[in-house]
C-alpha cells in the first residue's frame, strides 16, 4: 500500500504546531543572542529567502514549479520600502504584512489564468511576469531605475534596535514570521485542501470528478505562495537596507527554485535549513573562489541530487521517529 510522504504525517494538532512554533522562535532566539553578529545578519537573509522556497512547495505540492516568484518577491520588497520612505511607517512587523498584502494583490489577478497551464508553460509564463517586472522598474525613475534606493532602519514597536546589537530586532522579527508562517504552511498542508494539492498532481481528471475545481486549487496555492513571497521580500529589504531591480530578476527567482529542489518536499523545515546552508555555501565559496563561486554551488546541487534525489528533506526518514499509522482504505478497518 502507498504510503503518504513524511511531510503530512504528525504532528496535525494545531495546538501541538503553536508549542512547537513557540519553542522554534526561542530557540532561534537564543541562537542569534549566542551567535556572531554575520552569523546573524547570514541567517535573517537565509530564513527571508527560505519564506519564497516554502511558497514554492505549496506549488509543488499541485505539480506546478513557479520559475518567476521573483515577481511577488520585489513586489514585497518595494512596497515595504516605498511604505517606510514615503508613509513613515516604521514598524517592522507591518511592514513585512505590508509586504506580504501588496505580493498577494499583484499576484491575484493573474492567478486565474496561469492556474490553467501546467509543466513548462506555467513556468515560462511566471518567469515572463518576473521578468515584466524587472523591465518597469529598470525604467521607473521615481523607483530608483537601475540603481534602486536605500532604506533605513526599521523599528517594533517603536522602539529602535539596540546599539550593541543592532541586527538583532529584525532577527527577532524573522524569526517571528518563520516560525508563524512555517507552522501555518505546515497545517495548511495537513487540512483537506492541502491534501487535495496531491490529487490534484497525481490525477487532475479524478479530482475534477470528485467535484472539485482543479484550477480553483491552484490558484490558491499561487496566490498564497505570493504572500509567503512578499513577506521575504520586506524582510530581505529591512535587513539588506537596500533594493534594487534585481530582486525580479530570473537568477533571483532561480535561487529560490534551488532551495525547493535542494530541499525536496519532505519537510517545511528542510527547506529553511536549506536556504541557511545554500547561504553559507555561496558566502565561503564567494570568499574562497570569487571568481568561481558559481561552479561551486552547481558541484554541490549536482551532489545533492546524486546521492539524496528527494533532497535534503529525505534525510529524516533515515532515523527512527514516531510517525501517525495511515488512514485504513475506504471500506476496510484499522490493523
Amino acid at each position: 500500500m502507498n504510503t503518504v510522504p513524511s511531510l503530512y504525517f504528525v504532528p496535525q494538532s494545531a495546538t501541538r504546531l503553536l508549542s512547537l512554533a513557540v519553542l522554534g522562535f526561542v530557540g532561534l532566539m537564543l541562537f542569534g543572542y549566542f551567535s556572531p553578529k554575520w552569523v546573524v545578519s547570514l541567517a535573517t537573509l537565509s530564513l527571508a529567502n527560505g519564506l519564497v522556497s516554502l511558497g514554492i512547495l505549496i506549488m509543488m505540492r499541485s505539480g506546478v514549479v513557479p520559475f518567476g516568484q521573483g515577481l511577488v518577491f520585489a513586489a514585497g520588497g518595494y512596497a515595504a520600502a516605498l511604505a517606510f520612505n514615503h508613509l513613515g511607517v516604521r514598524d517592522a512587523l507591518l511592514l513585512c504584512l505590508l509586504g506580504g498584502v501588496a505580493a498577494l494583490l499583484v499576484a491575484a489577478p493573474f492567478a486565474p489564468l496561469l492556474a490553467r497551464y501546467r509543466g513548462i508553460f506555467f513556468a515560462m509564463l511566471t518567469l515572463a511576469l518576473s521578468m515584466v517586472m524587472y523591465g518597469v522598474l529598470m525604467k521607473s525613475e521615481s523607483l530608483g531605475g537601475s540603481d534602486g534606493f536605500n532604506v533605513s532602519r526599521p523599528t517594533l514597536f517603536g522602539m529602535l534596535a539596540p546599539a550593541s546589537r543592532p541586527e538583532l530586532l529584525l532577527w527577532s522579527v524573522t524569526a517571528f514570521f518563520t516560525c508563524l508562517l512555517a507552522s501555518l504552511v505546515r497545517l495548511y498542508c495537513n487540512s483537506s485542501r492541502g491534501l487535495l494539492s496531491l490529487a490534484v498532481r497525481e490525477n487532475e481528471l479524478r479530482v475534477e470528478y470528485l467535484g472539485s475545481s482543479v484550477v480553483n486549487v491552484v490558484a490558491w496555492n499561487y496566490v498564497l505562495a505570493a504572500f509567503l513571497g512578499g513577506v521575504g521580500g520586506a524582510l530581505s529589504v529591512l535587513a539588506l537596507g537596500h533594493i534594487e531591480p534585481n530582486f525580479s530578476y530570473w537568477t533571483t527567482s532561480g535561487e529560490f527554485v534551488f532551495v525547493a529542489i535542494l530541499a525536496g518536499q519532505h519537510s517545511v523545515l528542510a527547506i529553511l535549513a536549506s536556504s541557511f546552508l545554500l547561504e553559507l555555501v555561496r558566502s565561503f565559496s564567494s570568499s574562497y573562489f570569487p571568481n568561481t563561486w558559481q561552479f561551486s554551488l552547481g558541484l554541490f546541487l549536482l551532489l545533492v541530487i546524486r546521492f539524496l534525489p528527494d533532497g535534503l528533506g529525505s534525510l529524516a526518514q533515515k532515523f527512527p521517529m514516531r510517525r501517525a499509522r495511515p488512514a485504513p482504505p475506504l471500506g476496510g478497518t484499522a490493523p
